[in-house]
């Protein structure tokens, strides 16, 4: 398999009032099912925020809220489970409040899966990711960024079909 030096690719989507907001990230220029190029991401890293990074996080008194956030190769409606065949990356950022005024007192982050965890990283045969970040209720704002390294491969043209396929 031939590789291509690493290079970074980099999307935003951002989620207002407790909703799901989805963004497309092209692919064409990398990806060539029929010309037997794809992408292996390697690593992704993310940044997460209210309305801007040098933000604080705040939530209404006593409250808490919910940050979720998905890369997948096919689009959706709403953030789906890890036994879905489109999921490349998934996580969550749990927010809570547990004082009486505006603030925050307590953040968790979990990046559930990203490809860095996986001994070769993630093979794209699609034309566009989809990434997508819904919010509950109780945070008015949530953007996340990501940060995607990755490499151009070759593979056969059966072989490159193939992964496309089981992709959509």
């Amino acid at each position: 398999m031939a590789k291509s030096d690493s290079f970074f690719i980099r999307a935003k989507a951002t989620s207002t009032g407790g909703s799901y907001e989805q963004i497309e990230i092209p692919m064409g220029s990398y990806v060539d099912a029929l010309g037997k190029s794809v992408v292996r991401i390697h690593n992704i890293a993310t940044q997460a925020y209210e309305t801007d990074p040098t933000d604080e996080w705040g939530l209404p008194a006593n409250s808490e809220g919910l940050v979720t956030y998905q890369l997948t190769t096919q689009t959706q409606t709403g953030i789906v489970g890890a036994s879905d065949k489109s999921v490349v990356s998934t996580g969550a950022i749990h927010l809570v409040n547990a004082q009486p005024a505006p603030g925050l007192t307590f953040l968790s982050d979990t990046p559930d899966i990203m490809p860095q965890n996986w001994r070769n990283g993630y093979l794209i045969a699609v034309e566009e990711l989809f990434l997508a970040v819904d919010t509950d209720a109780q945070v008015p704002t949530a953007t996340i960024e990501i940060v995607m390294e990755c490499t151009v491969e070759t593979l056969s043209q059966n072989a490159a079909m193939a992964l496309a396929l089981s992709q959509q």
